[in-house]
């Protein structure tokens, strides 16, 4: 407990909150807090963005640190530095923080078999059954699941059979995978004997001072949070996540991150060589993007920088030496973390705007003389280059008798992973995938309801008896049936 509150008392006098008034970018140039205010002011008007926080740093400190725009755009609610956002896949290098830490105790090994750990064989668990026929998850290593090689495809259910497979060797190429990194949430939780939301707490957040940061939805973030909005600037509202998702539940501010970019330059809590495995490049990167994961198109244009992955961390070298950048994306949510290692400069932003990756470009190009991210393997584009945005469909509301509604009303998914709940709402329905917010479901007939915040359309289908057994998810020109579990 001793050395925990050491920590602390390190972490928080070490932030050195607040702007200078000019901040010194990669080519030693400056750039006046004016300048920048004025920069983030036009690039989010222009490129739609509700709302955004931003933390330069220079030399291991915090030269800026400073929010714009809206947290609630309805209320006039201004986004603050302390107001909680969604970090998206950010969480996976938190995560990967705690299990380096347990590296350096000696209870895992990177280069173990991750089966090995746990008290029966993988495919006995619910959420592995699907590998019962394929002996190579007896070669996944929690190194391949960091750097994301495992084989496994980015999430289950955008198989065509949602079923979880092994599409290539383990081990011997990139593929980004969040079922990867929640089965390494299944060996941490297993070594650790404590669920993970209270090891992040005890390992990384409190010790680094991240003290408006968790894995789960905290009531005490309800005084100061943001709601995410989509492209088209329509509220889907904030993530209170009731279970911890290593892959992408952490809840934070641009405070808090810039608190963990920090750390992570200096290897805080870490033993030096485990910091340096993070930034050590354990795989080349071929493919031509990074989404689709699976894509076999290849390219050689990224091998002037040494496109890489790390452990958790994408790296690259530039001529102000390597990089190391993370990135965050869910609806409503465009999250960006880049550092200059040599330098221990870099930028945090966080945005909660589905419209956000649209000014990356420009924010790293302007705040920090950063021309070098591999802007079209990430698949940002930016704002100005993007192709009109599709009209919204026009939807008209009809009364359907609450009886019918009702008969609705239930769950329906694959579960343990994908459930969908559906609630009724007065004059309507709402449905809520998981965690993330409800939507309202809006009836344009006695089957079919659209979405107040997507393009989503939901049909409701029944058997010859009339009991209802499905829904058909239409989205993004797919027609998904997805069946009635209770």
């Amino acid at each position: 407990m001793r050395r925990i509150f050491l920590w602390l008392a390190l972490a928080s006098a070490s932030l050195a909150v607040g702007q200078q008034s000019t901040v010194t970018r990669l080519d030693g140039s400056t750039i006046s807090a004016a300048e920048i205010d004025a920069t983030m002011t036009r690039l989010m008007k222009a490129g739609e963005v509700t709302g955004a926080g931003i933390a330069i740093l220079n030399h291991g400190k915090v030269a800026y640190l400073k929010a714009y725009g809206f947290r609630d755009k309805e209320k006039n609610l201004p986004l603050t530095v302390d107001s909680v956002m969604s970090a998206a896949s950010i969480s996976k290098v938190a995560f990967a923080y705690l299990a380096m830490e347990l590296v350096d105790d000696g209870v895992l090994d990177l280069d173990k078999p991750v089966y090995q750990y746990l008290p029966k064989p993988l495919p006995e668990y619910p959420k592995y059954a699907d590998l019962a026929g394929d002996p190579r998850y007896k070669r996944i290593t929690a190194r391949m699941l960091l750097s994301h090689t495992s084989g496994f495809a980015n999430w289950r259910w955008m198989e065509d059979d949602r079923k979880l497979k092994i599409h290539f060797e383990p081990g011997s190429r990139y593929a980004y995978s969040g079922e990867g990194i929640d089965l390494l949430q299944l060996v941490v939780e297993t070594i650790a004997k404590k669920p993970l939301d209270v090891l992040m707490q005890e390992r990384v957040f409190q010790p680094l001072g991240m003290t408006r940061t968790s894995m789960v939805w905290q009531e005490r973030f309800e005084s100061d949070f943001a709601n995410g909005y989509d492209e088209y600037g329509r509220s889907v509202g904030a993530h209170r996540w009731k279970n911890a998702d290593a892959a992408g539940s952490m809840q934070t501010t641009i405070s808090d991150q810039a608190r963990f970019l920090q750390a992570v330059m200096e290897g805080r809590l870490l033993k030096s060589k485990t910091r340096a495995q993070i930034v050590s490049p354990q795989i080349q990167i071929l493919s031509k993007h990074q989404f689709p994961t699976l894509s076999d198109e290849t390219t050689d244009e990224n091998k002037s920088i040494r496109l890489s992955y790390g452990l958790a961390w994408g790296l690259y070298w530039t001529p102000y030496g390597e990089v190391f950048f993370k990135e965050g994306h869910d609806d409503g949510w465009r999250n960006y973390a880049v550092a200059f290692d040599k330098e221990k400069s870099g930028l945090v932003i966080l945005t909660n705007s589905g419209n956000g990756e649209g000014i990356f470009k420009d924010v790293l190009e302007t705040l920090l003389k950063d021309t070098f991210t591999p802007i079209e393997w990430e698949g940002y584009v930016p704002y100005d280059k993007l192709p009109p945005r599709p009209p919204l469909k026009q939807h008209k509301q009809v009364a359907v008798d609450g009886k019918i509604l009702d008969r609705y009303v239930g769950r329906y998914g694959l579960p343990p992973d994908l459930i969908l709940t559906v609630r009724r709402e007065g004059d309507h329905l709402s449905v809520q995938e998981n965690d993330e917010p409800k939507q309202d479901l809006l009836p344009e007939s006695e089957t079919d309801f659209f979405s107040t915040a997507s393009e989503d359309v939901m049909t409701f289908e029944s058997d010859s008896q009339g009991k209802v057994t499905a829904m058909t998810l239409h989205a993004e020109g797919k027609d998904i049936s997805i069946k009635r579990i209770e």
